[in-house]
């Protein structure tokens, strides 16, 4: 069949209009996506890898960035301490009325720090207040030291003998999160790219400051993390020592623990001890007679017992109460051991390969701290026992049996 010249000039001139939309159309996306990468350098002083950024779900459509303070950068290297990055697809998805939103945070720093750690305080339970089902952290695993939470992966990785500001570097972490809905932890798509990126961004920091070191490729297929508490019966990793006590099944004690996989890498590795709702009524219809000053619970996991175990650069900058309001800060000293003047704290100390370690125990709220403070002795050396023997440390240091009193915060 033969096509005319008139119909053959306007399929041309169609196919040229395709291919013009065509060119158009692959520019403007080459535009965004080069734009997009300039945004999060821009940010985050070239440190987080903007590839793996942009795989993250909610990465799509136009990026831009909060602009920091000019202090928010070292002078002297460029390192931020933070960046803060969004999307249009975030503001779809949450229907924002500026259409964006702040979806991903990168975060570095050295250690020491110049903020100290502070240990958990009476109120601040391993049981999350507007919800009963918690996500406790976990380590990372493959022979990284690194911390997973249900929005974010944070890694450490050893900088001896490097300097930031003048200051020595021990050590150095990176932080990469995600800003989930409320109540989730984020999915395995992105806690593997989360794991990825600050993998990479600690790598990139530690070229920046001259570390010798480098982390491996973070792990595939990083584990969603097990929601808790859980019968103490059933703990396995860091409160496995617990069930085996026994004194779950006796009142006052708790009977549910939040619990984590166990691994010497990490810097901070917790088991929370918490009543649920139905021994803690049963407690305190048992008790409040009897002890006037005994308020009743509000809510699941209000009576606690909270145990750590920080180690290396952390666990020497350790506080045991707050800074705020003028409070004097109280150190735990590795080496030491002892008991917050102010609340029901207390911490011993070991050395495990070499690296110090604080391991500390909070009693919450202040009622039962003071009902159980008694019992509370054999329970903190059962942990710390538990603790050194994993890690084979020595040199443990514990407070006194006469720090197990109900006096604290009196002048």
């Amino acid at each position: 069949m033969r096509i005319s010249d008139r119909v053959r000039k306007t399929i041309n001139v169609v196919l040229c209009l395709a291919a013009v939309v065509a060119i158009g159309w692959s520019g403007r996306e080459i535009w965004l996506v080069w734009n997009n990468h300039r945004q999060i350098d821009a940010a985050c002083g070239g440190l987080v890898p903007a590839g793996r950024v942009l795989a993250l779900s909610e990465a799509g459509g136009t990026i831009t960035h909060r602009r920091l303070d000019d202090d928010s950068f070292d002078p002297d290297t460029g390192i931020p301490h933070d960046c803060e990055i969004f999307s249009t697809e975030a503001g779809e998805r949450a229907g924002t009325d500026t259409g964006i939103r702040w979806f991903f945070t990168g975060a570095m720093g050295v250690l020491p720090a110049d903020q100290p750690r502070i240990a958990d305080a009476p109120m601040e339970g391993p049981v999350g207040m507007l919800g009963r089902t918690t996500y406790p952290p976990q380590p990372l695993g493959g022979d990284i030291a690194g911390r997973v939470t249900d929005s974010s992966v944070t890694v450490q990785l050893p900088c001896e003998g490097a300097k930031a500001e003048d200051t020595s570097v021990r050590a150095l972490w990176a932080r990469a999160e995600l800003m989930p809905r409320r109540g989730t932890q984020v999915s395995g798509h992105d806690r593997d790219i989360l794991a990825q990126t600050a993998v990479e961004t600690a790598n990139n920091l530690a070229d920046r400051l001259g570390c010798a070191d480098r982390l491996p490729d973070a792990p595939d297929d990083v584990p969603a993390l097990t929601a808790g508490p859980v019968p103490a019966a059933r703990a396995e990793g860091t409160c496995a020592w617990y069930g085996k006590t026994g004194l779950a099944d006796r009142s006052p004690y708790p009977d549910e623990v939040v619990e984590s996989r166990t691994d010497a890498r990490v810097w901070d590795e917790s088991c929370g001890l918490v009543l649920d709702s139905g021994r803690a009524n049963a407690v305190y219809m048992d008790e409040a007679a009897e002890h006037d000053w005994l308020n009743s619970p509000d809510f699941p996991g209000e009576w606690f017992v909270s145990l750590h175990t920080y180690a290396g650069p952390v666990a020497e900058n350790l506080r045991l109460t707050s800074t705020d309001e003028g409070e004097t800060p109280e150190p735990a000293v590795p080496g030491k051991a002892g008991r917050s003047a102010t609340d029901p704290i207390w911490w011993a100390s070991s050395v495990c390969d070499g690296r110090p370690q604080v391991h500390t125990m909070t009693v919450g709220s202040l009622g039962y701290a003071k009902l159980v403070v008694s019992q509370m002795e054999d329970v903190f050396r059962a942990y710390v026992d538990d603790v050194t023997t994993r890690r084979h440390c020595t040199d443990a240091v514990f407070p006194g049996h006469s720090t197990f009193r109900a006096d604290w915060g009196k002048a």
